[in-house]
């Protein structure tokens, strides 16, 4: 039988682990750098943290943050606000429900906690929209409602077609004229960071937005002329949207940018259509005989407690996106970090650590 040859980690170049000796943390950013020589999640939190710096700190860097879930319900919002306000993100791209839900919140309306004794068939009863254990009030959306009646009413995107973008910037220009509250799509208007809505129909906002379409042509009938209107009727009263703007607008803005960065909360379709950029443009090339140079994120940062095995694009790895074009690898100089964690606890953790360090970066400077 042959003999192994044990080797000491050290002189093979291994990083040792480190005991988490809290009596030498001082400062969120102490604790993320102290976690990112445990092990686990912690470890990967800790590494995020550097990722994070790194990608803030790298003034040729495009930093696009992607948001699924209900971070705003979960008054997690207002990080996002300090990142935008901060410029630490060039680009966001989200779920229609969460942005709608933010804009409730900076129009001054209020979310509140869901009483377990209360059944959901009671709480449809009452106007209240149940989301895990927050309640969102139909009154609210309904004020919501009213607020993007005004705006397309009033502002005239160019062409007369609308898109995600240009719709988000009117409602942040209105927020921010009218100062109505801090809001992700106030600060967006402010420091010209478009938000994305790439399923701009499921959300409250592309409901508001359709209903607002139909009104519109109905408003010219009489009440007998309006009870006559079929569904079918109805559902030919189509806004003027064009989600391709959307796509040309965000590969125009990457373009930009000589480095790219994505930091993803969650995942769904935020995150996939925020990374296919790459593969856009590969494609454009192949198929339309361009030469247009790729884009590809140098640096990735995700949140999300899904796992790779269930098969979702929520749960894939950074790994599985080089295959495709839309990340440079390791080797390529790749720095990607992956926690997988509730948002709602890593989150603000994080951010606090990355602000600690970028405060102090700025203070030597």
């Amino acid at each position: 039988m042959q003999h192994r040859e044990l080797h000491d980690g050290r002189k093979d170049g291994l990083k040792p682990l480190v005991s988490l000796n809290l009596d030498n943390v001082h400062s969120f950013s102490d604790m993320l750098a102290a976690m990112s020589d445990t092990a686990f999640s912690g470890r990967s939190a800790g590494e995020a943290s550097r990722i994070l710096t790194n990608m803030f700190s790298d003034a040729e860097c495009g930093v696009v943050m992607t948001i699924s879930g209900a971070m705003t319900v979960a008054k997690q919002g207002k990080m996002v606000c300090d990142l935008i306000d901060r410029g630490c993100v060039q680009a966001i791209v989200a779920t229609g429900a969460l942005i709608a839900h933010g804009l409730t919140e900076s129009i001054g309306l209020t979310h509140y906690r869901a009483d377990p004794n209360q059944s959901d068939e009671d709480l449809f009863e009452k106007g209240y929209n149940r989301i895990y254990d927050t309640l969102e009030m139909e009154a609210n959306l309904n004020d919501l409602s009213k607020m993007v009646e005004d705006v397309l009413r009033e502002e005239h995107p160019e062409g007369g077609v609308w898109c995600s973008h240009t719709f988000c910037r009117a409602i942040g220009k209105r927020l921010s004229e009218r100062n109505l509250g801090t809001g992700i799509l106030r600060s967006a208007y402010e420091k010209d960071v478009p938000v994305f809505i790439p399923a701009f129909t499921d959300s409250e906002l592309g409901l508001d937005f359709s209903t607002w379409a139909i009104q519109a042509t109905l408003k010219n009938m009489s009440d007998e002329e309006r009870k006559r209107v079929s569904l079918a009727d109805a559902l030919q009263m189509a806004p003027s949207f064009n989600p391709f703007l959307d796509l040309f607008e965000y590969a125009q803005r990457v373009k930009r940018h000589k480095n790219l960065g994505i930091f993803t909360i969650g995942g769904g379709v935020p995150r996939n259509w925020a990374q296919q950029v790459g593969p856009f443009i590969d494609i454009t090339n192949d198929r339309c005989g361009t030469d247009f140079v790729p884009p590809r994120f140098r640096y990735g940062v995700r949140i999300c407690p899904e796992p790779v095995h269930w098969g979702g694009l929520s749960g894939c790895t950074y790994s599985e996106g080089v295959s495709w074009g839309k990340f440079f690898s390791p080797a390529d100089g790749g720095q990607f970090a992956e926690v997988y964690s509730d948002a709602t606890v890593i989150l603000p953790l994080l951010i606090k650590a990355v602000f600690e360090r970028l405060d102090a970066a700025a203070t030597k400077n």
